[in-house]
This record gives structure tokens, sequence and C-alpha cells, in this order.
């Protein structure tokens, strides 16, 4: 897949020194620390060996490798014009960010100490607890909208023009001429802005106005979710959400425990069990919290949302009480209380929380249409200024030449039209209304309407898994038992063997619909109906999370009626097979299983003696106390028990795809779109639902990126992934991470070859920087789609954001530029709409900028006729009527062209392939309308000097009259499939222009606009400037037809 390109590390002091901590950190307490310098001479050997070793061993296999050009260099030589472009815009931009960076300082967080109910005593200042989308304030509103609008190097140009005419001896014509235009772009993107802004502002108070409960000294007070503060007592009812990151202090659920959603957070729907402190549970009363002295010591604020670290102090009571508190015990902000009421003790606010810290700022978004056109003006611009120096020099540089050449640049500056960015607009606004007016796609809302051409262009999609892909709904579909194994078709069968495939939680609906009831279920207990009546219970002595890292969980229970210990334990099917014992079919009918799309679980269990649980109990809960290294120890101790396990049953569980996904990945595929998903579930089940969602092809290979912690073992795994040819990856957050770190630049060209990526275990911020990454290493648009709070980021860093309103909430919808209802509807929002946009935008640009040139043109011509000079051809409302009521019309009409149909387009996806390409839109298109337009120009205008017999106001009325008419035909030329509105506007035109003759005596002669030789010579003229554009188009399409035409037919 990848021979050809050399993959090598990072060479930096800085990645050595992280290296040599994090290598000499996982030796343990009795290592000997290896020197630096023998730290530095080993990763300075690394770095001289190729990606290409053997995984035996470190030796050179020149044979395998190749020196080519690193790609960051490559990228560097690509475009060295860069530099040179856009100069004022980044000295504008180093400006603001240079006050910004002055006047916020960012504050260094640290680790704190909390006092339940007496915020008073905290000992710094903290952020206040508000959410804040907003882009401006009341201040920066008016500055920072005319500082988006005037970076353009469009609008620049025009606000020096329209400033110019203050200047007498530069004024052209009316002020209205050059004011009214400018002055209506500026009031049509103020308005659109200060609208969309005062919505964001509406959903921000909304939200921070929420009250809940706070607990004093006199009791519960009511406070806005705005004025909480560190070290508030805030009581949170159910179903609410938690206004702020917590600590769990109390519950009104018996068992000291409650039940949390974390959709909005991290994107998983299963419900999360969070447990009270054990200290303030025990409390009598709900006052008492005021009545004792405690705190809590938490670690300073940090992205991670997996983990926590910190301590509950008592120091009233002999001795002082020491809790130690981790992830089960807080409460984070955006997530909802599912149980119970809770009472927490606030540890972080606003900005500081960890949903605030995983979501990025959004950015104003420009589209790759509006940067092409950028670079087109400011070519124009280049060419304006020559075309002003030529008529100077010709001239003979007499008199004020330096007045004359402002002149000319004034009378040439139609060139660069201002009704581009007008038309751009409306067009942009035109779209958005159609795609929420498609009927196919109901739903489908338009948050931001400037950017839609970008679904046009689109190479990367990155979307989510839960809740985007998939519905949320499991449904068991496989059990095998060793012996037999059983479908949806034969549960009826497998009731007598119910009571040995074990009490799993996540089959509770099957179990129940097979005669297994769960009566009830707490922190200490669980109780079960059989199908005859008898109800057995079981006290649950210890339960063992799901980890990343073990990829498994397990429960310890002692059946009350016998008094028998048993050690269930369940996980996928890599993490089981090395602890059950010997068998012939797991690995064959897991594997049975994957191939089908099925998640698989292997349950197995152990009989433990009363002398082998005692014994585990003191190891255990002398591992949970210990202040280094707990994690692992507990680890060590759990593995103790995880020998020789019975194996029960292998159970396959379906995770229903949402309606049409496989045919929409389909089709964006043969639209040569690359589909990365990237999702915060494990690693098995997102290769799972890769596979049963045919984002990955049940005949393609998968390569499972190992996990890797060193630089060196990212070296070795990289190697093994260079050898692989054209097969999909998978990878983790953790692995992912660390290849960034010294290989940034390698990983990225070798995944961006792949026909798709999976990344699982992704945190919101990885996400967001994932699509960052794409963007710098391909220079290609991506586009982000999800469904929760936690898709924010990376919808706000994606070109084109898209949001799904599904049941993980409205987050992810408000925060995107594109709202749908289902996945299935990206299909024609993409193939149909955003193609359109692309191509409708693409035509009507190049043909404004074409009215611009025409009319430039004609003015060269005439100044070269009359001896150079600097007098403007057509004066006041004729220049003001032929870029608005004579031609408006007919050319933004451009808007409703299609090539091909709907069904068509949705049909054949390759013809959006096309559009990734930029031939719509480019340098070489630009140049053939250039060419029209000086062909066109100098045809009217010689033609009306030709014609003219006596008065020059007759050539004014020949060639304007020609330049009408030429106009309204070239869009008829320009039109693929007529749409009556394309009609009504041609004829409305030129309605307009004949009934304004009547009034236009100061420019036009009446009685020789009324006869037949000006009605012949505007004919005359007209027919030969458009006659042979329209033979050649009949030829081109006949000789090379465009790709679309065979469809057409």
């Amino acid at each position: 897949m990848a021979d050809q390109i050399p993959l090598r590390p990072v060479r930096s002091a800085a990645s050595r020194k992280r290296a040599a901590y994090y290598s000499a950190a996982g030796r343990g307490p009795g290592a000997e620390r290896p020197s630096r310098s023998l730290l530095e001479d080993e990763y300075a050997r690394l770095d001289e060996m190729p990606l290409m070793m053997s995984e035996e061993g470190c030796e050179n296999d020149e044979g395998d490798y190749h020196t080519l050009p690193r790609a960051g260099a490559a990228r560097r030589r690509r475009r060295p014009e860069r530099a040179l472009c856009g100069g004022w815009q980044s000295l504008c931009s180093s400006c603001c960010e240079w006050l910004i960076n002055v006047c916020q300082r960012k504050r260094e967080l640290s680790a704190r100490t909390v006092w339940l109910g007496r915020p008073e005593k905290c000992e710094e200042k903290h952020p206040r607890n508000i959410i804040k989308n907003q882009k401006y304030n009341v201040f920066t509103f008016i500055p920072g909208v005319l500082y988006e609008q005037f970076k353009f190097f469009l609008n620049l140009y025009f606000l020096v023009v329209s400033c110019s005419q203050f200047v007498p001896a530069l004024k052209i014509g009316y002020l209205y001429t050059y004011w009214a235009p400018l002055g209506f772009v500026l009031a049509v993107t103020i308005t659109r802005e200060a609208i969309d802004e005062f919505r964001r502002f509406q959903r921000d108070k909304e939200v921070n106005s929420q009250l809940y409960s706070k607990l004093t000294v006199r009791g519960k007070v009511q406070v806005k979710s705005s004025d909480i503060q560190v070290g508030d007592l805030i009581v949170v009812e159910k179903n609410q959400r938690i206004p702020s990151d917590m600590v769990f202090l109390r519950t009104s659920e018996k068992a000291g425990s409650c039940f949390i959603r974390t959709d909005q957070l991290d994107g998983e729907t299963d419900w999360k069990l969070r447990v009270a402190a054990s200290c303030t549970q025990r409390l009598p009363a709900l006052g008492d919290l005021f009545s004792i002295s405690a705190y809590v010591h938490a670690q300073k604020p940090q992205l991670d949302i997996h983990s926590f670290e910190g301590t509950f102090t008592r120091d009233d009571s002999d001795p002082p009480v020491h809790e130690s508190l981790s992830i089960e015990n807080t409460l984070w902000a955006s997530t909802v209380v599912a149980s119970g009421t809770v009472i927490g003790v606030v540890i972080y606010t606003g900005k500081e929380t960890r949903s605030v810290l995983n979501t990025s700022n959004p950015n104003n978004k420009v589209g790759l249409l509006d940067l092409e056109l950028n670079q087109l003006t400011k070519a124009l611009f280049v060419a304006l200024v020559a075309l002003s120096v030529v008529m100077v020099t010709l001239q003979g540089f007499v008199g004020p030449w330096y007045r004359n050449l402002f002149r000319f640049l004034l009378l040439f500056s139609y060139i660069i039209p201002i009704s581009l960015r007008v038309n751009l607009d409306m067009g942009k606004a035109a779209y958005g209304w159609m795609v929420m007016r498609d009927e196919s796609i109901p739903g489908t809302v338009v948050r931001t309407s400037t950017i839609p051409e970008e679904l046009g262009r689109l190479v990367y999609l990155l979307t989510d898994k839960t809740g985007t892909l998939t519905r949320n709904e499991m449904v068991f579909k496989r059990l095998h038992l060793g012996t037999v194994s059983y479908g949806t078709d034969t549960m009826d069968e497998i009731q007598g063997h119910v009571r040995a495939s074990c009490p799993q939680v996540a089959l509770v609906q099957w179990t129940e619909s097979v005669g297994l009831t769960l009566v009830s279920r707490d922190l200490a207990s669980v109780q079960l109906r059989t199908p005859s009546g008898q109800v057995l219970t079981y006290s649950l002595l210890q339960t063992f999370p799901f980890t990343s890292e073990s990829k498994r969980m397990g429960v310890i229970v002692r059946d009350e009626s016998t008094a028998e210990i048993t050690f269930y334990m369940k996980g996928a099917d890599v993490a089981m097979s090395s602890i059950v014992q010997y068998n012939d079919w797991l690995e064959e009918e897991c594997g049975n299983m994957a191939r089908e799309g099925l998640r698989t679980l292997v349950v197995a269990k152990r009989a433990l003696t009363e002398e082998q649980y005692q014994d585990f109990e003191s190891r255990y809960t002398q591992a949970k106390l210990s202040v280094h290294d707990r994690t692992l120890k507990v680890a060590a101790v759990v593995e103790s028990l995880e020998r020789e396990m019975q194996l029960l049953c292998v159970t396959g569980v379906e995770d229903r795809l949402q309606a049409d996904v496989r045919p929409t990945l389909e089709m964006l595929r043969n639209a040569g779109i690359k589909i990365w998903m990237l999702t915060g579930d494990k690693l098995e089940t997102a290769t799972c639902i890769a596979k049963s969602s045919h984002l990955v092809s049940r005949t393609q290979d998968t390569h499972v990126f190992r996990p890797v912690s060193s630089r060196g073992e990212a070296h070795l795994e990289l190697n093994a992934f260079r050898r692989k040819q054209d097969c999909a990856l998978v990878i983790s957050g953790d692995s992912l991470e660390v290849c960034l770190r010294y290989y940034e630049h390698e990983l990225m060209e070798l995944a961006c070859q792949c026909p798709a990526v999976v990344c699982c275990r992704c945190s919101p911020t990885q996400k967001a920087r994932i699509v960052t990454l794409l963007q710098t290493h391909t220079r290609r648009r991506t586009c982000a789609i999800g469904d929760g709070g936690n898709d924010v980021s990376m919808i706000q860093a994606a070109d084109c954001g898209i949001g799904i309103e599904g049941k993980e909430g409205k987050a992810a919808s408000l925060a995107a530029d594109f709202s749908i209802t289902q996945f299935a509807h990206l299909g024609r929002l993409l193939m149909v709409h955003g193609r359109r946009s692309y191509k409708r935008s693409a035509a009507l640009g190049q043909f404004v900028m074409h009215r611009g040139l025409l009319i430039s043109t004609m003015q060269a011509v005439f100044s070269s006729v009359f001896y150079f000079a600097s007098v403007p051809l057509y004066q006041g409302f004729l220049m003001v009527g032929y870029a608005t009521v004579y031609t408006m019309f007919p050319v933004f009409s451009l808007v409703l062209d299609q090539d091909v149909k709907p069904e068509v387009a949705m049909l054949y996806p390759e013809l959006y392939k096309d559009l990734t390409k930029g031939r719509s839109l480019s340098f070489k298109t630009f140049l053939v309308w250039v060419l029209i337009s000086i062909y066109q120009g100098g045809v009217l205008m010689y033609g009306a000097l030709v014609l003219f017999e006596s008065e020059f106001v007759h050539v004014v009325a020949i060639s304007f009259t020609a330049l009408i008419l030429t106009e309204l035909l070239m869009v008829a030329l320009t039109i693929r499939t007529w749409h009556w509105l394309m009609v009504v506007a041609e004829f409305l035109s030129l309605g307009c222009y004949v009934a304004s003759l009547a009034f236009l005596n100061e420019y036009f002669d009446v009685a020789f606009i009324t006869s037949a030789a000006f009605a012949w010579k505007v004919s005359a003229v007209t027919l030969l400037s458009c006659l042979p554009l329209y033979v050649v188009k009949y030829l081109k399409r006949k000789l090379s037809p465009p790709s679309y035409s065979k469809l057409m037919s």
C-alpha cells in the first residue's frame, strides 16, 4: 500500500526527554534509572533505523527501506507562493492574536481544596459557571463582523475605491454608485450575523438561567446555574442536568448510589453507576452536612473524563477520616441524573468543567469556493493595475500622470464586481431554503448559511458510531453453549438452559422473554424469578467494572439458598480466551459471529470456597488502600482469580443500524469520499459495527493496530502496518496519541491511503485533533457528523459539520452547520444539494466576473480610441442599472440551474467525484471567461463606434443596449436546464430596460432609439458578439460532451 513512503521518527529534544521520562517511569521503584546520556544515545540509534525493521530484532533491512523526501518538506515546497499572499491579513491576524493574549492571559490551573458549603473559604477565584457559545459581545460585534468582511480582498478593495470618491480629483461619478452596493452587502451581513448571534444568546441564556436548589445553613434556596460557585452544595433532582462538576456526597437512594446518563459527555448511552462518599452518606440528616468540618482535595482540572483523583477529609473527628475519591464518586457537568435525588459539592465551574475543556471554540468557517474566488479577485486586481499602467504609459505620462493612473484604476474598477458578494450571499440563502424545503429529507435545518458549497467538495467524512450509524437498540441474536447453538428462531428451546448462561444485566430483556425475570437489583443483592416462579437471591460480594485495559467485567456472588460462592466473568473473546479452560470451539464460534457483524461476549465462571474468598478479600482491600500504583495492585489481585475458569457460553448481540446506513455508506464510497469512524466505544464494538455497516467490506482485510506505549513499540507496529496492502485500519486513541507524538507525518500518510479507518476509545479533543490533522496533511475538505455532546468539538473543527438530532439530545445538532434527522439523509444532502450548490455558485461567480470584465473591456476600448482619456463611458444610473435591475435577475436565476435530475445524481454518485477536483471553478475556466469577455467587449464597443453616424450619444445607446441584450443571451447560453422563473427573469429584465428608456433622456436620444436604424445596428452588434459562442458551445457538446450529458438523455 505504501512501500514508497519513508517512516522516519520526529527528532527533537523534547520528544527524547518525554520518551526518557515515560520509559524510566515504567521500570518500577526498584529499577535503576538510566542516565540521560544513555537514553539520548538509545533514541539517537533508534532515529537512524528505518521503520522497516524485523520485529524480532532491530537490524537494518536496507532492501525494504526507501529514501524519499519527507512529507512535511514536500508540503513546504508545494506552494511557496503562499508566503507572498495575504500579507496584510497575516499582519492583522497577528496583531489581533497579540491583543487577545494580552487581554486574556490564561490562569495557571492547579489542585484545590474545597470546603463543604463554604465557598468563601476558597483561596483563589474561579470562573463563573456560565455556558457561552456567542462569538461576540456588545463591544466586539461591529468590529468583529467588519473584520470578518474586510479580511477578504474583494470587500477591502471596494472600501478603498468607495472612500476615494470623497477626493474631488479622483471622483468619477455619483457617490451612490459605489457606496450603495457596499452598504447593501454590509447591511445584509451584519443583519444575518446579528440574528445568528441573538439566537446563540437566547440558547445560552436558557441554559444559564435554569434553577437549582442550593443547600445553606438556613435551608434550601433557589439559584440560577450561572450563580453557582465552587464549594456550594447543590441538590439535583431526577432527569435534571448537572450544572457543574461535583463530588457526590448524598443521595435519596437507600443503596447510597445513583445512575447518571453521560451520552452528552462521552457518547455512551448506557447508564453509569455513581457512589456517594460513605462518610457523608452515613450522616443521619441532610442538615448535618453543615455540622461537620470537611473538605475535598481535588486534582487540577483535566481533559480526561474517565478518571479523577481526590480525597475527602473530615478533620473534626478523632482520628481524622480520610476517604479516597475516584471517578465513581463524581458527577460531571452536562450529565443527567437518571435515578433518585443527589447532593454534591461543586469543585469545578464554567470553563474548568470537563465538558467545556473538551469543547473547542467555534471558528468562523469560510468555504473553499470563497477562498478560490478571493484568489481570482487578486488576479483581477493585478490585471486592473497592469491595464491602468498601460493606459498611462500609452498616454505618455503627460501632466499629473499619477492622478490619471488613479482615475484609470477607478474607471476599470468594475473588473472586480462588488455585486459578486451580493449574488453569492443571496445564492447561499437560496440553497439553504431549498435544502430545508426538500421533502425527501424532512427536518433538515441549515444553521450556517455561508458554506453550502462545502457539501459538494468533501473528500473525508468523519462519523461517530453510537447514535449516528447505530440506533442504540441491542437485539439478542445468538447463544452458543458449546455443544449446541441457538438463534432467534429457536429461543423457545433454551428455557431449560437459561440458568447456566448466568444473569447478565446486558441481556435482561431477553432473559425475561424466556422466563428468567430480574426482580430487584441494588449494590448488595440481586433477585431473579425462574419460569417456575421460584425466587433466587444472590448477595453481591464484589463487582469488577469494565475497563478498556482488561476488556472484561466480573462479579462475585453468594447464593443465599446454598451459600455457594461463584465468580462470574464476561468479556471480549480476545481477553477471555486465555482465562478459560482449554476448549476447541470458542475461537471458531466467535469468528463466525463476528463475520455476521455481531458483538460477542464470552461468559465464564469459577466456584470459590469460603477460605479462597476470604483470602482474596483481604488482599483486595489492602490493594484498594494503596497510595501508590493502586490501579496496578488491584488489577493484579483480581487476575489471581482469573485462572482456569469454566466456559459457559458465547452470546451474539446485534447493535441495530440506522435505516439505510449500508447503502448510504456505499454511495459515499462510490462518490470518492473516504470514511473514518471515530468513537469513544471499545475496539471490539467499533470493529463489529464497521463490518456490519459495510464501512469495511467483508472481503477487505482489517489491520488492528496493537496497543503501543513507547516510541520503540510504535516504530515496530508501524512497520507491520506498512507491509499491509489495501486494508482498513483500526486503532485506539491511546496508540494514536503515541504514534502522533513521534511519527505524525508518517502515520497520517499511511492512514490516508487506507480505504477506511476506525479510531476507538477517542476522547472529544482527540476527535477534533484528527479532523485538524487531516486538514493540515491532505489540504482536502473534511466533514464531521455526530449526534452527541462529545461530537461537538469534531463538528466545529471540520470544514462542514453535520449534527443528527436523536436520542443523545440536541447538542450536536445545535452546534453543527447542518442538522439532519437520520444518517441516510446525508446521501441526498451531499449528492444532490451539495453538488448543485457548488456547481451553481461556480457558474454564478464566474458569470458575475464576466459581467464586470465585459464593461471594463468596453471602457478600455473607448479610452483607447479617444486618446486614452480617463473619462467614463457610462455614468450615473446606467452603471447602477447595469449591475442591478437590467441584469441581476437573469444572472441570479443561475441558482435554479441543474445539469442532472436529483434521481440521476443519487443513482450515479460517481458524478460527485469530479467536483473534488475543482474543475467547475479554476484558473482554466476563469481564463476562458476572460477571453469571452475581451472578445465580446471589443465587438460591442468597436461595432458601436463603426456604426454610429454623427452624435456621440448614439454610441452610448447602441453599445449599452447591445450590452444588455448580450448579457441576457449569455445567461441563456449558460443555462443547462430551463426553469419557468428563468424565463420570467429574462423577460422581466428586458421589460425593465425598455420601460426605463422613456425616462433616460439624459443618456439617450429618443428619436434615434425609436428608429429602424437603431434596431438593426443593435441587432447586428449583438449577433456578432453572441453567435460565434453559440456555435462553439454546440461543437464542444458534440465533439467533447460532459460526463453528465449521456445521463441527461
